[in-house]
């Protein structure tokens, strides 16, 4: 289950490094102000979907692939965000 946040992760990497041209994960990629907008967007959805019980799985995984996105493109890395969630484990 995790292996497919992971693909995502090493899609977003690979992207970086090896750019396709009209891919909607450079877009995100390489214009921080569009990977925010989106990520805020995508939040709002989601937030909506679970408050009419519609679309939620399907927002949900934006949210996560839209954050995802951001989070490379501003160089945080998940595994440091991993190890920080770890560290809050009581």
């Amino acid at each position: 289950m995790l292996k497919i946040l992971e693909d995502l992760v090493i899609l977003a990497r690979e992207r970086k490094s090896n750019p396709v041209e009209g891919s909607y994960t450079n877009k995100l990629l390489e214009d921080k102000s569009l990977a925010k907008e989106k990520v805020l967007e995508e939040i709002n959805e989601l937030i909506d979907a679970v408050e009419q019980d519609s679309n939620k799985i399907h927002e949900a995984a934006d949210v996560l692939y839209h954050l995802i996105m951001y989070l490379e493109k501003n160089g945080i890395k998940i595994e440091e965000v991993m190890e920080e969630l770890k560290s809050r484990k009581k």
